[in-house]
């Protein structure tokens, strides 16, 4: 799990450790040393997350814009394991860059950048030192985590930064790209978006727990489709023991739509369809009304 620090990525290396696979969690906060992220959570707590699920995993420290760490994870992983069976990237660590609303002209370059860096150039990296052990597989698996699908982000939404939005929708091509390179290989190569999701920054954001999450929808209504990051691990996992995925190559994936094909539901007994309802509800300016809201939960 490539950038398995928090989040979406998180909860998928617990998942898919629940589910039986050794997984190597990779990212830059560990215990004592924080990225420039500044956050608490760690990949030790990640790993530590899967063992209490009856997983197992390893957590090591990697910058994956630095080929050289890269490289030797990929060493390592083979030394081990001789194969690479799943690889999930969804390296980030670009949300505090973003200066909402600005256009390129006056948001932050360096920012601007460093939020290319992380979303295109660390994902290309870790493919190119990776994808040789995902290879080795029966038929492997390779899931670039991103926001958004690709008919949402076809719109520009205006204030969200070139830089994110750049980042982020660069996710569609790659997995076009990397399916077509490993279509004769085997391999099935997706990008997944999980919906409105109830991170730990996203909660600290508005102000509330897991327990009380419904209080944030006093400020954001549409809040009320949020997911928790479960919900999207849980379809990585049926995600990776579908023998007939290989169908899916090439296409971007989200967590409602891959849950109405598993039958997956979230940690309440829900089944959020985020990206139909902020195409459907918020984009179209409909209100987040009670009874609009459970039509697509």
């Amino acid at each position: 799990m490539a950038g398995g620090t928090r989040g979406a990525s998180r909860a998928i290396a617990v998942e898919l450790g629940r589910a039986g696979a050794y997984v190597y969690v990779t990212g830059r906060s560990s215990t004592g040393q924080r990225s420039d992220v500044d956050r608490p959570e760690t990949i030790d707590e990640t790993v530590a997350l899967i063992e209490a699920a009856g997983g197992t995993g390893t957590a090591l420290r990697v910058d994956h814009l630095v080929p050289d760490q890269v490289r030797e994870l990929a060493a390592t992983i083979d030394a081990a394991h001789g194969r690479l069976d799943v690889l999930v990237d969804g390296v980030w660590g670009g949300d505090h860059h973003l200066q909402w609303g600005k256009p390129v002209w006056e948001h932050d370059l360096d920012a601007s950048l460093r939020m290319l860096h992380l979303g295109i150039d660390a994902h290309v990296i870790t493919s190119h030192f990776l994808l040789p052990l995902v290879l080795k597989a029966p038929a492997g698996l390779l899931v670039e985590m991103t926001d958004g699908t690709e008919e949402y982000n076809a719109e520009y939404r205006n204030g969200t930064a070139l830089g994110y939005y750049v980042a982020k929708s660069a996710a569609h091509n790659l997995a076009r790209a990397e399916a077509a390179e490993l279509a004769s290989h085997g391999v099935t190569a997706v990008a997944l978006t999980p919906g409105w999701l109830r991170s730990e920054a996203m909660l600290d954001a508005f102000g509330v727990r897991e327990g009380n999450w419904r209080d944030a929808t006093a400020a954001q209504p549409h809040f009320a489709i949020s997911e928790t990051p479960t919900y999207v691990g849980r379809t990585v996992a049926a995600l990776a023991a579908d023998p007939e995925r290989a169908e899916l190559s090439g296409r971007t994936l989200d967590s409602g739509s891959l849950a109405r094909r598993y039958g997956v539901d979230d940690v309440d007994g829900s089944r959020p369809d985020a990206w139909r309802y902020m195409m459907e509800v918020e984009r179209a300016g409909k209100p987040a009304e009670e009874s609009t809201v459970s039509k697509y939960r």
